[in-house]
C-alpha cells in the first residue's frame, strides 16, 4: 500500500514544488515506484518535469471532477524511471470553485486515488499555496504531512493558521493524518537567521524536523527551468546531495530501506 505525502505550505515561495519534484525523483532512483500529482493550478510540478500541462488533453482535473475519468486515464511517464506524473491541466483554476456544490468534494481525491494504491509505493502530492479546497483534498488523500520552511525572517508567519487547518482535518475529516516532518529549504549557511528559523521550528516540531537541509542553490533554481529534476540537471551538485539524503530519510521514516 502506498504511502501517500503531500508536501504543504500555503505561503508561496518555500521550495513546496522543488521539494515535490526532486523528492519523487530521488524516491524513484532508489528503486520505488513512485507517482507525482500535481494539484497546483500553477502546474509548476508538471513543467519541472518537462510535461506542457497547458496543451494535455486530460490531466488531475478531470480525474477529480469528470466521471469516469480515473488516474490511470491520466498518468504520464516521465523520464526518470519508475517516476509517473498526474499533471494539473488548466481547468484546475477553476476547480475550487466547482468542487463548492459536489458531494464529498473534500475526499474527491482520496476517492480516486483508492483503486491504485497498492500500485505504489510513494504518491506524492503537490498543493497549491493556499488552504483552499483542492489543498483540502490534497490532505483528506494523505497519510502523512511534509512542511517545508524557508529559512527566512517570514518563514514561519502563517504557520499556526496551518497547523490550524491540519487539525481540523485531522478532527472532522481524516483522524489518522500525521505530520511527517518539516524540512528546511533554502539554507544559508553564512546567515545568522537560519539558524533562528531553526530553533523557532522546533518549537513546532519537536523530533519532526529532517536532518537534511536543502540549501539555497542556484542549480535548482535552474532545473526547472529545463523541465529537468536535479537528478538529471546536475547529479552531483549540493542539491542533488540535499534531496538524495531527504529521500533516504523518509524512505527510512516507514522502515522501507
Amino acid at each position: 500500500m502506498a504511502r501517500v505525502i503531500s508536501i504543504i505550505n500555503q505561503k508561496g515561495g518555500v521550495g513546496k514544488t522543488t521539494t515535490a519534484v526532486n523528492l519523487a525523483a530521488y524516491l524513484a532512483a532508489y528503486g520505488q515506484k513512485v507517482m507525482l500529482i500535481d494539484i497546483d493550478p500553477q502546474g509548476n510540478a508538471s513543467s519541472g518535469l518537462g510535461v506542457d500541462y497547458q496543451n494535455i488533453e486530460k490531466g488531475i482535473y478531470d480525474v477529480m471532477m469528470v466521471d469516469p475519468v480515473t488516474m490511470t486515464d491520466v498518468l504520464v511517464k516521465t523520464r526518470v524511471d519508475n517516476l509517473h506524473l498526474a499533471p494539473a491541466n488548466l481547468n484546475l483554476a477553476g476547480a475550487a470553485v466547482e468542487l463548492v456544490g459536489v458531494d464529498r468534494r473534500e475526499f474527491r481525491l482520496s476517492d480516486n486515488l483508492r483503486p491504485i494504491l497498492e500500485d505504489y509505493d510513494f504518491i506524492l502530492i503537490d498543493n497549491p499555496p493556499s488552504l483552499g479546497l483542492l489543498t483540502i483534498n490534497g490532505m483528506v488523500a494523505s497519510s502523512e504531512l511534509l512542511i517545508p520552511v524557508q529559512c527566512e525572517y517570514y518563514a514561519l508567519e502563517g504557520l499556526s493558521q496551518l497547523l490550524y487547518t491540519i487539525d481540523l482535518i485531522q478532527n472532522n475529516l481524516k483522524p489518522d493524518l500525521n505530520i511527517l516532518g518539516a524540512v528546511l529549504t533554502m539554507y544559508d549557511g553564512r546567515n545568522s537567521l537560519s539558524e533562528a528559523v531553526f530553533n523557532e521550528l522546533y518549537q513546532h516540531f519537536p523530533k519532526k524536523i529532517f536532518r537534511s537541509i536543502i540549501p539555497r542553490n542556484v542549480r535548482l533554481a535552474e532545473a526547472p527551468s529545463y523541465g529537468q529534476t536535479i537528478l538529471e540537471y546536475d547529479p552531483y551538485g549540493k542539491g542533488a546531495k540535499a534531496y538524495e539524503r531527504l529521500a533516504r530519510e523518509v524512505i527510512l521514516s516507514g522502515g522501507q530501506y
